[in-house]
Order: structure tokens, then sequence, then C-alpha cells
């Protein structure tokens, strides 16, 4: 009798690890790379993501580098998860050439690339979940413009120029100004890797080099506080529009410091990726680029509901 229960229990244990095998063999795995963690922008991104993985029952890792400048390591990350034969994967690209050769493996074994924030160079990416972030840029241009009284000169400081936010958000904002506004002069355009200590140092520098400037858009997060600060400890008032949110920016922007920013919609970019990937998933057929949204915002509608629910802290 203790023998056949015995054998009835391993026969048990059996089928359960059989099926619990089974399980994790369906679980849908997809991880997305992002571009760093420093930024309150992608920890966004992140709740965005985890929300579509909780209403698409699907499993979803997020991770990037800690730091928008580190390239190398970002590939390193791309590549093992790729190793983890992933279902399909999600990949915000910091340099949109450098991971070419890794997304074309994920081709080669059928894993859908879904490219979020920044695009990538390359026809993989099944879709692009991102901001229109010329049009994005272009407005910033215009707001610039306004609040300067349409002449005199401005500068840039950008997060990078490898990636598609950066060279966009720059693009955007450059070639607005030059055809539209042929009073005002982009006497520098600098780049401080996201970073809010080096794009302090560039912004003095920045100013420094030009006692009459007007304005300085600042194309993220970490750029415009830098640009805040470097602006702050050279006692010298411009016109400063941001980029993105964050508390710091938030602040500035309701003590007048800092004129405005966009926004984009980064749980929305968070959320539209995971359910980009399941629709993939599924052989649904995708626009080549899901339009997340942006907003201007300034101190007379950061309290509007709908400025406030894309804007974070």
């Amino acid at each position: 009798m203790i023998k056949r229960r015995t054998l009835n229990l391993a026969i048990g244990l059996t089928f359960a690890l059989a099926a619990s095998g089974i399980a994790q063999a369906q679980e849908t795995y997809i991880p997305l790379i992002s571009k760093g963690f420093q930024h309150q922008f992608w920890q966004a991104v992140k709740a965005g993501a985890n929300q579509a993985a909780k209403d698409y029952n699907v499993k979803v890792t997020f991770e990037g580098p800690e730091t928008e400048a580190m390239v190398d390591k970002q590939i390193d990350m791309l590549s093992a998860a790729l190793a983890k034969k992933p279902q399909a994967i999600g990949f915000a690209a910091l340099d949109s050439k450098a991971a070419l050769p890794l997304l074309k493996k994920a081709q080669a074994a059928k894993i859908p690339v879904i490219a979020f924030d920044s695009g990538v160079d390359s026809d993989i990416p099944v879709t692009t979940a991102t901001t229109d972030n010329k049009a994005a840029a272009a407005l910033a241009a215009d707001k610039m413009a306004e609040l300067i009284g349409k002449e005199g000169e401005v500068a840039v400081v950008a997060h990078d120029q490898t990636s598609r936010t950066g060279i966009d958000r720059r693009d955007g904002f450059v070639d607005r100004i030059k055809s539209a506004y042929p009073k005002i002069k982009i006497v520098s355009i600098q780049y401080g890797a996201g970073d809010q200590l080096k794009s302090t140092e560039v912004t003095k520098s920045i100013l420094q080099a030009y006692p009459k400037l007007k304005g300085v858009f600042g194309t993220n997060e970490g750029s415009a506080i830098g640009v805040l600060n470097g602006a702050r400890e050279m006692k010298r008032k411009v016109v400063i529009i941001g980029f993105d949110s964050g508390k710091q920016q938030k602040d500035a922007i309701r003590d007048g410091q800092m004129a405005g920013a966009i926004t984009q919609n980064p749980v929305g970019i968070g959320y539209k990726t995971v359910e980009a990937a399941v629709k993939a998933l599924k052989g649904e057929k995708l626009p080549k680029i899901i339009d997340t949204g942006f907003y201007w915002y300034d101190k007379s509608n950061i309290a509007d509901p709908k400025i406030a629910a894309v804007l974070y802290d």
C-alpha cells in the first residue's frame, strides 16, 4: 500500500514537473534594453512596459547602462538578452549603427525587434514606438523664437550625435530656426552625453564665449538640467527650453528659471513597445512608426490634467 502511494506521488510529481516545464516553455519573454537608467524618464518607460506585461500576461525585463554614454555596455546587454532566446525584444539604441550586427542575428533567429524611443538606421525593427522628435524639437524652436523676439543668438546642448533622438532633436530645432527665423543665429551646438555635470560645463563654456546669447535648448532631461545649472553658476539670464520632465525641470518651470519644455509620453512608449511585441508575435501587421505624442508645457499649463498625466518626477 505504501509502495503504491509512493508510486502515485512520484507519478504525480513527474506530471507536475512536466506541466511546469510546459508552462515555462510557453511563457512569452520580452526583454527591453533601454538607453540608460539615470533619468526618471526611463523609470516612467519601465512603468508603462510593466503595465503592458500585466495586461498581456507576458514576462518583461527592463535594463539599461548607467549612463547614455556607455554604448559598449548597452551592446553587451543586448547580446546577453538575445542569448536567452526571447520571443521578441525591445531596443532603444544609443548608437543606431553599432547594434546592427546583433539586430541582424535577431532577425535571422526570427526574433521580432521593436525599437523604442530611439530608432535604428535599418528596416530590421518591425516598428518603432517613439515621439516624432523632429516635430517636437521644431515646436521647441518656435517657442524659443517667440520668447526671444525672433532675433538674436541661441545655442543647443544636445545629449548625443549618435542616437536617433539626439540627431532628430538637434536637426528639428536647427532646421526650423534656419527655415523660419532668419534673424536668429545658432552660434553653438555642443554635446553633453545627457549627463548633468558634463552639460553644465558645456553650457558654461558657451555662455563664456557668447556674452550676447539669448537662449539655450537642452535636448533631454540631463542636458536641460545642465543648461539650468550652467546659467545659474554663470549668473546669466537666458531663455532655457528643456525636453522631458523630472522634478528639477518642473520646479524650474514653476519658479520661472526655465521657460518651458517638451514632454513625451514615456509611460505610453513603454506600454506600446510591449503591446507591439505581442502583436508582432501574433503575426499582426504593425505601422513602421507608433507615434506616442508630445506636448509643450510651461507655467501656464503644467497643472492641466492632460499635461500632468505625461509628466513624472
